[in-house]
């Protein structure tokens, strides 16, 4: 890797959503390697495993213009992590705050730094939604299904034609399903590969994952934000390859010292349940015991082409999906997760 490819030391950075899990991880590798790392971050949230790193805190909401301003005055990079999850009790002006309002502020607030280098924008690969032809790569067509993905894409959509015309260097990072030591998103997965029976909706055929460990996207937004060739473009973050959900299972099972017996199920019903649960629940703020975007998470495909990491990049992946399913599972079960 040549030099223009490794973050100068001293290069003074913007981090939002260091306090999640991901933009914890990245903000833990930017402070080893030598940056000043500035972060939004509300007061109210928490800083487990950022305690006594050099980060200067801007405590405050993304979308809030007096935040952002003294947040990017004087950087020279920003990697805008930050999102809003699919939570009980989110409106969706929350979504669109936090993801489209943001994303504007924050690069609006950029050209006024004349050393600026590169807005690292980390959108979805929900945006595409359902891959009829997998696998997808960055130019398939655009089919968000909720409003988390919607306002994801107006957010990559906007940056996309704001930053050309201002003269703003940005680049997109579409990541695919972020998984490793302490996520708990994906944490229920896990759980299900140790059980007797694994009960999997819908039938055998599709059910294609995309699976991305937190090391190496967060290594890939680093490079994104330094390498020449990353300027303009857009990438999917995810491994090489996408697993079936009957494979990752049974990996996972396996280092349990278990062999997944799955039992399929028709998913009709459940989607209908879930319509039930969500019209029921949502008017009280209260989250739904099944929801249909968690159903649909056993009946759609998710595979995409990301060559164009290591075609344009030369990224290299620091492990295997294999590898990192195995020890993500080794790191629950010492935490007592699992």
């Amino acid at each position: 890797m040549t030099d223009e490819m490794i973050l100068p030391k001293g290069t003074l950075v913007l981090v939002t959503g260091a306090t999640g899990f991901t933009g914890a991880v990245l903000t833990r590798k930017l402070c080893e390697r030598g940056a000043r790392v500035r972060a939004i971050a509300r007061a109210s949230s928490k800083r487990d495993g950022l305690e006594g790193l050099p980060i200067e805190w801007i405590e405050g909401n993304v979308y809030d213009p007096a935040t952002v301003e003294r947040a990017v005055a004087g950087v020279e990079i920003i990697f805008h992590v930050a999102a809003a999850y699919r939570e009980a009790g989110i409106t969706d002006e929350t979504y669109r705050k936090v993801h489209v309002e943001s994303t504007q502020l924050l690069a609006q607030a950029a050209l006024k730094n004349p050393g600026f280098k590169r807005f690292v924008h980390v959108s979805t690969v929900g945006v595409h939604g359902h891959i009829e032809n997998p696998p997808a790569n960055e130019e398939y067509p655009f089919s968000p299904g909720d409003v988390y993905q919607q306002t994801k894409l107006e957010a990559e959509l906007w940056i996309r034609d704001f930053a050309p015309k201002h003269g703003l260097p940005f680049t997109v990072i579409r990541p695919a399903a972020i998984y490793g030591p302490g996520d708990k998103r994906l944490l229920k997965i896990f759980k299900m590969a140790a059980w007797p029976l694994i009960p999997v909706l819908g039938s055998a055929r599709g059910q294609l994952y995309h699976l991305i460990h937190v090391d190496d996207l967060t290594e890939i937004f680093i490079l994104a934000a330094v390498h020449p060739q990353a300027a303009g473009e857009v990438f999917i973050g995810g491994d090489p390859e996408a697993l079936a959900l009957a494979d990752i299972l049974q990996i996972i099972s396996s280092e349990y010292g278990r062999k997944a017996r799955i039992v399929r199920i028709p998913v009709w019903p459940f989607f209908w349940a879930a319509a039930v649960c969500e019209a029921v629940c949502r008017p009280f703020g209260w989250a739904p015991p099944i929801y249909r975007r968690r159903v649909a998470f056993f009946t759609k495909d998710r595979s995409f082409n990301t060559s164009k990491l290591t075609s344009r990049l030369g990224y290299r992946y620091g492990r295997t999906t294999g590898e990192g399913l195995r020890a993500t599972a080794r790191w629950y079960r010492e935490q007592g997760w699992v």
